[in-house]
């Protein structure tokens, strides 16, 4: 099938490279416009863009999707499917046009998640499995007919960083096996579920910040559903700590009973190591960032710094 394809991020590099390797033809691909990153303000390439590039794909950015312009150049592939991965959201002038539609994959067994953050969202309320599920684009957002769905674990020692990298992988084959299905004319789709849906809403600055007066569970949660990025992190005299990475702590051994009095954001050193206290349990930082810094192990930030 002759295939536009719709993405901008890394998460959506395997399942484009997964289309072009197949029979299928990406006569297009729709990426967001090159933008000035990192310190030296450089205009770089998306993701996508830069395997479009290195593949001889037509690219377009366009600024507007409504532009008149795009659209109409769009109409003029005759594209059988559009796909969309990781890419904004489309109005209709753009999803009404190929005669076999259009599908999106996200990052969650919706009608769970749905939103711009599933994948953090799970992790962070403490979810032991998720899932990809591709499904065809309708007005409101994330609520189409799904098609496919494939669940994975939450390992306890996953965070964003794992989980995207597996479920990027996982959701190429998934875009392949929804992609021959609706060649084929083989395609169920199951409505959804609107009374459990549940919302993955865009991660802010105070979705980041960590409230000591919560659970220590909670915070670790939610350390590892924004690691590496944004990054949890919290204020200590004037001074902003992401925090990459944690521990819970058994206050119950025999080690660890002095920490059983730390109360909610009291800190405890070793030359070593770094405790919290919460509003139920202790947190050890085993990876953290000070602003201005480079990212570090709870020992080596100690040679040089120190909380107390």
């Amino acid at each position: 099938m002759r295939i536009v394809f719709f993405g901008t991020p890394d998460f959506a590099v395997p399942s484009l490279k997964k289309l072009y390797e197949s029979r299928h033809t990406i006569e297009a691909v729709v990426t967001t416009p090159d933008r000035e990153r990192g310190r030296g303000r450089k205009v770089t390439f998306t993701p996508v863009k830069q395997f479009a590039v290195d593949n001889n794909i037509p690219v377009f950015q366009p600024e507007r999707l409504k532009d008149e312009n795009f659209i109409s150049a769009i109409r003029e592939i005759r594209g059988d499917l559009f796909v969309v991965v990781a890419y904004r959201i489309l109005p209709p002038e753009i999803f009404q046009l190929p005669p076999k539609g259009v599908f999106n994959l996200h990052g969650s067994l919706l009608p769970k998640y749905r939103g711009a953050a599933p994948i953090q969202w799970s992790i962070i309320n403490g979810d032991t499995e998720t899932g990809l599920t591709t499904f065809f684009l309708e007005q409101k957002v994330d609520t189409g007919n799904t098609i496919l769905q494939e669940k994975i674990s939450i390992e306890n020692g996953d965070d964003l960083g794992t989980m995207h990298d597996k479920m990027m992988e996982l959701g190429a084959d998934l875009v392949l096996k929804t992609v021959d299905l609706i060649e084929q004319g083989h395609v169920t789709t199951t409505p959804q579920d609107d009374s459990i849906v549940s919302p993955a809403p865009k991660i802010t600055k105070e979705t980041c910040h960590i409230d000591w007066n919560k659970p220590a569970q909670q915070l670790h949660n939610l350390v590892r559903g924004l690691s590496p990025y944004p990054a949890a992190f919290f204020t200590h005299d004037e001074k902003n700590y992401k925090v990459y990475k944690t521990k819970l702590v058994t206050i119950f051994q025999p080690d660890n009973l002095q920490l059983g009095n730390l109360k909610p954001s009291q800190i405890h050193q070793t030359k070593n190591e770094i405790y919290f206290g919460t509003s139920e349990g202790i947190i050890q930082i085993l990876e953290l960032q000070l602003e201005g810094r480079k990212r570090m192990t709870a020992e080596e930030f100690l040679r040089g710094y120190s909380l107390i």
